[in-house]
């Protein structure tokens, strides 16, 4: 809630059906927060409209629940917006829990070829191609400013005029492609989409990280199909449901073949980081002895060490460690200043004072982690 503090905002959140009991475990953390529980699982374009409906702000921002912000940067995406008349939406450069760049996190309109260049596997192999890697942009630089096509709905801000005329998210996608059709169509309004490189979220991704499973392109190609009975017309939609299709088979194949090393890796990583790991503790005396509880009671025998926050860096070492950065007098902004100029394969989790948990994840591609009082 740090973010809100210096403007004038409402929260909403969507419960989009969820069965862990996280709602009501909120609802008694946040009673300033509105909530609104959804019945069963409408998806992300119908949920985000219900939400969407009830407010009244000037600039709406999109938020996945799996990310962290910085303090500053819903001033700094609005002070974007009052200098660029002609923005119509903009994005953030993302980073996940171990501070890679997500290169989602910038993207162009789907064509025939960029989509088979993606779906089969091509644009992953030749990251900073401007021919094989165009979906995400790869050849522009992550850390700047710039107009781009697509960006990624785990954080979309957008004036809400400009919502309130394309009539927010098609909500003929359930998941995926949503946000391509909503930056097409504000775009369509005469409105351009902006990357901001210079400002970062972490954006954990965890619980759906199974990117490089079948199943997600399979979902990827439903959506790109609506995208295309939508946008495209002709023979451009014939070419464009054909190289979708050659795309999905050829990925198929490759992941049947990777997927036994895929396994092999992910139970090597997860052993070797988040069970015997020693683990280093970064904030203020405070909150570092909040942690230090949290991780003994999930962790018995855990070897575990403390460093004051000001020292503005983390030790290096060769073995990989569990990094908590634990924020109290340490604000998120600076905790995510510490990922990015951390370059070691270390894994970073997050405690926030008072919360009674230590969450995080290794990267986008493994299942998010949580240390909780609570049973």
């Amino acid at each position: 809630m740090q973010a809100i503090q210096q403007v004038d905002a409402e929260v909403i959140v969507i419960d989009n059906c969820s069965t862990d009991g996280s709602i009501e475990y909120l609802k008694k953390k946040f009673t300033k927060v509105k909530f609104i529980v959804n019945e069963k699982n409408e998806g992300f374009a119908k949920a985000n409209n219900t939400a969407l409906k009830q407010c009244r702000s000037e600039f709406i921002l999109f938020l996945n629940p799996d990310t962290i912000i910085p303090e500053n940067i819903l001033e700094n995406c609005i002070s974007f917006f009052q200098q660029h008349e002609n923005a119509g939406a903009v994005g953030v450069k993302m980073i996940d829990g171990s501070g890679k760049f997500l290169p989602e996190s910038k993207r162009s309109f789907p064509s025939p070829l960029i989509s088979f260049f993606k779906l089969c596997g091509l644009a992953d192999l030749f990251p900073k191609s401007a021919l094989f890697n165009r979906y995400a942009l790869g050849y522009l630089p992550q850390n700047e400013i710039n107009e781009v096509d697509v960006l990624c709905g785990a954080f979309i801000m957008a004036k809400r005029n400009v919502l309130k005329n394309i009539s927010g998210f098609d909500e003929a996608f359930f998941m995926y492609g949503e946000d391509i059709d909503l930056c097409y169509r504000i775009q369509q309004q005469g409105f351009k989409i902006f990357y901001l490189g210079t400002e970062t979220i972490i954006h954990f991704k965890g619980e759906s990280a199974r990117k490089g499973s079948l199943n997600y392109v399979r979902i990827f190609y439903r959506a790109m199909n609506v995208f295309v009975k939508k946008h495209y017309k002709g023979s451009n939609a014939g070419l464009m449901i054909f190289f979708l299709q050659a795309g999905i088979y050829l990925r198929a194949a490759l992941s049947l073949i990777a997927s036994p090393f895929r396994r092999l890796f992910k139970n090597n990583a997860s052993k070797t980081l988040a069970v015997s790991a020693p683990v280093l503790l970064i904030g203020d005396a405070a909150s570092t002895a909040e942690a230090e509880m949290i991780i003994c009671k999930s962790r018995s025998g855990a070897t575990i060490k403390k460093t004051d926050f000001t020292n503005q860096k983390i030790p290096l070492t060769i073995e990989p460690i569990e990094i908590v950065l634990c924020t109290g007098q340490l604000s998120y902004n600076e905790s995510i200043s510490l990922v990015l100029s951390t370059k070691n394969n270390h894994q970073f989790k997050w405690h926030g004072l008072h919360t009674g948990s230590v969450a995080g994840s290794i990267n986008k591609k493994f299942t998010g982690m949580i240390y909780s009082l609570e049973d």
